[in-house]
């Protein structure tokens, strides 16, 4: 067989193979916010009438994700995913100067999604998994002054999720998701003496975010 006629075989295989194989990986970037909800202090830092309540603020939030194809059964299609979310500054509110001035998080979270109508342009998706977690607490209280206590806490971390995927235009499409980061909780402690704890040991770290993906 010659040479050319080889190639005429051999290049309609590589193209077909190529196009399967970029159906394997995806790749996705969102941004949003992240929303904790308000915790009540249960020790007593500080003697005397305070507010028991600490406040977070809604950070803004990146997350970043890659995602492979594991397998398709109708409409179902199951995928391997990581997730990884980053929120640099969340602001904490309280009425003492006991605390860090804000918090940073990121969450590396493998997990299997589902996704419904797989390979359609309109695809909805659950998905859930788990990993870890490392909050960092500013090296500044509140209302001025340095922080003593710990300065970054590692944690366990249990992700669910649902979004959209719309894929507009070959294989670049939108996402719409909204996960739960579950984890530990920041160490709130920034004065000796001063034991801040809450009434909660596990945090919920809402993140809504929009963004796009991409097939390859």
């Amino acid at each position: 067989m010659s040479a050319k006629r080889l190639a005429v075989l051999i290049v309609p295989f590589l193209i077909l193979a190529c196009s399967a194989w970029a159906q394997v990986n995806e790749v996705a970037i969102t941004a949003g916010r992240t929303f904790v909800s308000t915790q009540t202090i249960t020790t007593d830092p500080v003697p005397g009438d305070f507010d028991p309540h600490i406040h977070f603020g809604n950070e803004e939030t990146f997350e970043f994700n890659y995602g492979r194809h594991l397998m398709t059964r109708r409409i179902f299609g199951l995928y391997g995913e990581v997730p990884v979310a980053i929120y640099p500054g969340m602001d904490l509110h309280w009425d003492q100067n006991f605390i860090p001035k804000d918090i940073g998080a990121l969450f590396v979270t493998p997990s299997l999604r589902l996704n419904f109508f797989s390979g359609d342009s309109v695809t909805p998706w659950l998905s859930a998994g788990g990993g870890y977690g490392r909050f960092r607490e500013s090296s500044s209280l509140m209302f001025g002054g340095k922080n003593l206590g710990s300065t970054g806490t590692n944690t366990g971390v249990i992700q669910f999720g649902a979004g959209l995927d719309v894929w507009f235009w070959h294989r670049w499409g939108a996402r719409f998701e909204a996960r739960d980061f579950y984890s530990g909780v920041p160490d709130l402690t920034a004065v000796p003496g001063s034991d801040v704890k809450t009434s909660v040991s596990r945090q919920h770290n809402y993140y809504v975010g929009v963004g796009i993906a991409h097939r390859f």
